[in-house]
């Protein structure tokens, strides 16, 4: 015979569930409040003083500490395959961490590998995911190439699968020209969607890199004098200029200069619908370690755009934030 099954009484059957976080400081967009939050069901109920609560419920005195909503990370590459390695940290171990930190979302990217179609990229990306992820996750979709196959495939992850930002490289040898990119925009803004850019001058870096080759330069200082800061400033401005023409909302993911961040506000001021995002790192750190005598300690801080080696950058891009 099987055990009889314990009922519980109603007034105590969710309060597993019930959460009071007392006397935190709650941080909003608006100010800093001290107050009560209730909890249940993962559903915030109340915010106030003096709350009454059901019995049962479990509660956290928060007094001293602040209290912020979960962060959303718009910009990762989870078990990424570039270049011919992989990123250290999986859907399973990328969103543990990011939940440890107080980062409740993540928004990944599908990069369609070549001669794959950007549906079964996404499947693919969902398959690696959905089993693995320790929050919540979405999906941007990276554009490689331009076509009307590329152009009927976004249409159906907009409509059917809920995609709606897609990220277009001016950098590698997957980038898209000027053209290419005009009719990017002007489909986005059609589709409702908002683009992503990667902006640098992908055609002057591999000059330059020619030329820092010849010279004998092979270690982590040659990576930001193969692509400078006008370099990334000149195709911010072009990115900005170019989604301008077809009322393309644009975000230019990870800003990491001052002129480029400079460049990104004068097209604001002009009227262009544009946002840019920066990098911790950009903010905590600068290029100077990229002449460091190890190998590895410089190597550890290649990033593309580059951390930049005047030290008041990171100081200048907080401000910007600010803003």
């Amino acid at each position: 015979m099987s055990a009889p099954v314990k009922k519980v009484p109603i007034h105590l059957q969710s309060s597993q569930n019930r959460l009071l976080i007392k006397s935190g400081r709650i941080v909003n967009d608006d100010g800093i409040s001290e107050n009560d939050v209730f909890i249940e069901d993962g559903i915030i109920k109340e915010i106030g003083k003096n709350l009454i609560i059901p019995g049962g419920t479990r509660t956290i005195d928060a007094r001293g500490l602040f209290l912020l909503p979960g962060g959303i990370d718009p910009h990762t590459h989870l078990d990424f395959e570039f270049m011919g390695t992989v990123s250290a940290d999986d859907f399973y171990q990328g969103t543990k961490a990011a939940i440890a930190g107080g980062t409740t979302m993540i928004i990944d990217f599908v990069i369609p590998k070549k001669g794959e179609s950007l549906i079964d990229a996404y499947h693919s990306y969902r398959q690696k995911a959905d089993d693995k992820v320790c929050c919540d996750y979405g999906l941007h979709s990276a554009i490689t190439s331009w076509d009307h196959k590329v152009k009927n495939e976004m249409e159906i992850l907009c409509s059917k699968y809920g995609i709606n930002s897609f990220k277009m490289f001016m950098a590698y040898s997957f980038r898209l020209d000027d053209s290419e990119l005009y009719s990017a925009f002007e489909y986005i803004r059609k589709l409702g969607a908002i683009a992503l850019v990667h902006a640098e001058n992908g055609a002057i870096i591999e000059k330059n890199t020619e030329r820092l080759l010849e010279k004998g330069i092979t270690g982590p200082e040659g990576h930001e004098l193969s692509r400078p800061e006008e370099i990334e400033a000149e195709a911010v401005n072009r990115a900005c200029v170019i989604a301008k023409q077809v009322a393309c909302p644009l975000y230019i993911v990870h800003v990491m200069s001052k002129s480029a961040a400079q460049a990104l506000v004068i097209a604001r001021d002009r009227g262009s619908q544009v946002y840019g995002e920066t990098l911790v790192a950009a903010l905590a750190t600068d290029g100077s370690h990229y002449k460091h005598k190890c190998f590895h300690h410089a190597a550890g801080y290649v990033l593309s755009p580059p951390l930049r080696p005047d030290p008041t950058t990171p100081q200048f891009l907080m401000n910007y934030l600010k803003q």
